[in-house]
């Protein structure tokens, strides 16, 4: 029984501290109705904060969109939370209560209770005792006698009381040893309540996600340097990519006669500005036609920023392997098959590119940017290799493959691409048009570099000979 009651005092004080910190965690008001919790709760401050703030930015506005989707999920995560409080508070906190504070405090008290009666009974014995002792050696027997007699029945009215209180103790301190399993389930109830109530978040919140995801991808004003091209493209439902069409249609107007383009850097600020306006989609660019060098700039980081090059990582072999074939005529045979395994998006961006950049060239005169130099500095970031690195291994160890490759192809721009002659750059209808070139410059065939005097055939129309050499160049760099 002392163990009983040492252990009950112990269970009394745990219980006590167990209840205090779990109310602690409660972020709701103990006691109070279900409209009335939840709106003290923070995550309801937290949705209506949000909610309140994406009808402030509108559904124009990405952040207001996803601010009112957002703040509606909390909204609902915060009625499971209140939920789950009002369930713990019920199932479990108000049973650690009425073991702390009511149910264990009884049987102490009735312990307390029964040392009390304890002391009455020795009392009201002690005071028998004399009495008998005084009759055997008084005078008046038979009054002593009647107060004996009296005391007597006190000693027997106390022993009844005790021995009751004591078996009402006894059974409630054995009751509660009993069902000590049972307290202790309350400890497990409360792991249950919170598995059942984070299975629950986690639920509502797996089927809001892929709606607001969705919602998040669908927009279209993401930003387009580091975006993979076909994303870029497919969001913003352009055929060329918007920094490629942007760029170029400024140095069109303003960069062709500008000389080392793409070679001399630009300043960090301005290049930094540009791409970040890029980045918003503006067409709002006419601060940035008077530096040419800066568009450069923006361009060959938004081709050298793509997760993967123009040119395709998986055509980088194919590309090597082209340019390493001895024969002039032949290797353009081959640069060209592997131009046509480009992916159609691929091809139509870097079709825009390679145009733009045989233009660039036929003013080298003034520009000084021959196919050769637009090759050495732009090249490196039209093409590869898919190996850790950083961008100046890398480059250096494509740059040699890659000027035998681009230089050709700028080149020989209308024989890869014969498909309209002339580019309509502006694609997008988005930029004014540049004034046109006098009518003496020759578009096709540029003064300074010799595109050959040999009809070059491509390979679906090559024949003998021809068909072996270029099937065994491939047939032997594969294996």
């Amino acid at each position: 029984m002392l163990q009983i009651e040492r252990r009950m005092e112990l269970v009394r004080v745990v219980s006590h501290n167990t209840h205090k910190r779990m109310v602690a965690c409660l972020q709701g008001q103990i006691g109070t109705d279900a409209e009335k919790r939840h709106k003290k709760l923070p995550l309801t401050a937290l949705s209506q904060a949000m909610q309140d703030g994406g009808n402030q930015l509108g559904e124009e506005s990405l952040i207001g969109k996803m601010m009112e989707m957002c703040g509606d999920a909390e909204n609902r995560l915060a009625s499971e939370l209140m939920q789950h409080e009002m369930n713990i508070e019920k199932e479990i906190l108000d049973t650690l209560n009425q073991l702390a504070e009511v149910d264990i405090p009884n049987i102490l008290k009735q312990r307390r209770q029964l040392a009390k009666l304890v002391l009455d009974y020795d009392s009201a014995r002690a005071r028998w005792l004399q009495a008998t002792k005084s009759i055997i050696s008084g005078t008046n027997t038979q009054a002593l006698t009647a107060k004996a007699d009296s005391l007597k029945e006190e000693v027997d009215e106390a022993m009844n009381k005790m021995e009751l209180c004591k078996d009402q103790l006894s059974a409630d301190m054995y009751n509660f040893f009993s069902k000590e399993a049972d307290y202790a389930r309350y400890y497990v109830m409360l792991l249950a309540a919170q598995a059942d109530y984070h299975r629950k978040s986690f639920t509502l919140l797996e089927s809001v996600l892929p709606t607001i995801q969705a919602q998040q991808d669908s927009w279209t004003e993401k930003p387009a340097f580091g975006t993979a091209l076909d994303e870029h493209l497919k969001r913003s439902g352009r055929e060329i990519a918007l920094p490629i069409e942007a760029c170029i249609m400024m140095l069109l107007e303003t960069g062709m006669k500008e000389e080392g383009l793409f070679r001399i850097a630009a300043g960090a600020s301005k290049l930094k500005k540009l791409k970040a306006a890029l980045d918003c989609s503006t067409s709002q660019l006419e601060e940035f036609y008077s530096d040419p060098h800066a568009v450069a700039g923006a361009l060959k980081s938004y081709l050298r920023e793509l997760p993967e090059p123009l040119m395709t990582y998986q055509l980088y072999d194919e590309w090597t392997q082209a340019s390493n074939v001895p024969d002039p005529d032949k290797r353009l045979q081959a640069l060209w098959v592997t131009c046509n395994q480009l992916p159609k998006n691929n091809k139509a961006n870097f079709r825009y590119l390679i145009k733009f950049l045989a233009k660039l060239a036929q003013e080298s005169d003034v520009n000084k940017m021959t196919p050769s130099n637009i090759a050495i500095v732009l090249g490196p970031n039209l093409l590869w290799a898919k190996t850790e690195g950083s961008l100046a291994e890398m480059a250096a160890a494509t740059s040699v493959h890659v000027v035998t490759i681009i230089e050709p192809i700028i080149q020989h721009a209308d024989w890869f691409f014969p498909e309209g002659m002339d580019v309509d750059f502006n694609v997008s209808g988005m930029f004014s048009m540049p004034a046109p070139l006098p009518n003496n410059v020759n578009h096709l065939t540029p003064p300074d570099y010799d595109s050959g005097t040999i009809e070059r055939k491509r390979p679906g129309s090559m024949v003998g000979p021809d068909v072996e050499f270029y099937k065994k160049i491939y047939t032997g760099a594969s294996q």
